[in-house]
């Protein structure tokens, strides 16, 4: 009955593979088994303590890119994770997939562990290994995520026993005349393939200058938001006008030639905001912000390597 039962899903998924299936891509574009030996200590089942077997490291980080990419609660990730043979197909046909708790405690453990930076650089060193390295520079930028304010005056504090969507760590700001309340995610991109190299989340109010993603040696292009804040790296930073000193023709030629330089710098976001819905955030603190940060990042450069596959670029 079992290879009944398989056969049928393999069936099923052929029919759905003959469509066009690009989630079955990433599975062969990414070198998942690398991340396990960053995970191996999540757990403490295989030690003298002893404990209910865990889940599939990689499993887990499957289904945490896929919620990103398709901008999934953990209710609907467990839903479409059971329902979709796309997913079922990518997740190895698994033979029980994580409740949505299950999905939010390994989510957890990462920060807890403080294992997404090491997520992080094992996917650029797999970018690095495929030829795409930073050449021609970088584009550093910020956007907003917002939050939920809740009703109670911005003053008061959430309270860890308050029931309430309220964010404990989000922050006003206000831009162009406009509020802002919750996140704010500052990435560094490079100018060749648009790919994400560098993210850090903080609250709304922290202003975009105080945060440097450049590198010694590598030239940043960045907007007048950044103005009269040296980058570690060669800066190309448009300037502004300052009280009684109006910039120059030559700054203002030389602004027009980095805003065509860092325009690309807003496809990530576009996509992680529209395409992956996540430009509204319901987690409170920015931990749990950077956690659904790094995957959006994660999501957004894979479905470019997958691009650059096609075009044969790599």
């Amino acid at each position: 009955m079992e290879s009944l039962l398989d056969f049928a899903l393999q069936e099923r998924y052929r029919r759905v593979s003959e469509l066009g299936d690009k989630v079955a891509e990433f599975d062969t574009l990414i070198k998942w088994e690398k991340f396990r030996p960053l995970l191996g200590d999540l757990y403490t089942n295989t030690t003298e303590h002893g404990g209910r077997p865990n889940f599939d490291e990689i499993l887990m980080i499957k289904l945490l890119v896929l919620q990103s990419m398709y901008g999934l609660s953990d209710p609907e990730l467990e839903r479409q994770a059971n329902d979709k043979i796309s997913f079922l197909k990518f997740l190895g046909f698994p033979e029980k997939i994580p409740d949505q708790s299950t999905i939010w405690y390994f989510r957890e453990r990462l920060i807890q562990h403080k294992k997404l930076d090491l997520i992080w650089e094992e996917l650029r060193r797999q970018e690095n290994d495929l030829g795409l390295k930073i050449k021609k520079g970088t584009i550093q930028d910020a956007t907003f995520i917002t939050a939920d304010p809740g009703h109670a005056p911005a003053d008061k504090p959430r309270g860890d026993l308050a029931r309430t969507r309220r964010s404990k760590e989000g922050t006003w700001t206000k831009k162009n005349s406009k509020s802002y309340f919750g996140f704010k995610v500052h990435s560094k991109e490079d100018c060749d393939y648009g790919l994400i190299w560098e993210i850090q989340t903080s609250t709304a109010s922290l202003h975009d200058s105080q945060i440097d993603l450049s590198k010694e040696g590598e030239v940043v292009y960045r907007d007048k938001g950044y103005f009269g804040v040296k980058p570690l790296g060669f800066d190309a930073t448009m300037k502004r006008d300052v009280r009684n000193h109006p910039i120059g023709i030559w700054d203002k030629l030389r602004n027009k030639r980095i805003a065509r330089k860092r325009s690309p710098g807003e496809r990530p976001y576009a996509v992680i905001k529209t395409v992956f819905k996540s430009a509204h955030t319901m987690v409170t603190t920015i931990a749990r912000v950077h956690a659904k940060m790094i995957f959006a990042a994660m999501s957004f450069n894979i479905g470019l390597i997958r691009t650059f596959t096609h075009r044969g670029v790599i």
